[in-house]
């Protein structure tokens, strides 16, 4: 099922047949959980750059004193 029969069906839920409804379902079911991974990842890695960033910034304040 591409995007767009996705969005129709979300546009018209109560005319979708069971199939439709349960096959777009799954579909966004699948691509939630692949997006909240991607954020979790990014999180992960934003937190890393701002702990060696402030580490960084910590030691050039340290030595310009």
């Amino acid at each position: 099922m591409d995007k767009e029969k996705i969005i129709e069906v979300v546009k018209n839920v109560k005319d979708k047949s069971n199939k439709d409804l349960i096959e777009s379902r799954d579909i966004l079911l699948v691509e939630f959980e692949k997006t909240k991974e991607l954020i979790i990842n990014l999180t992960r890695h934003l937190e890393s750059v701002q702990t060696d960033y402030e580490l960084i910034n910590k030691e050039i304040g340290n030595r310009l004193i």
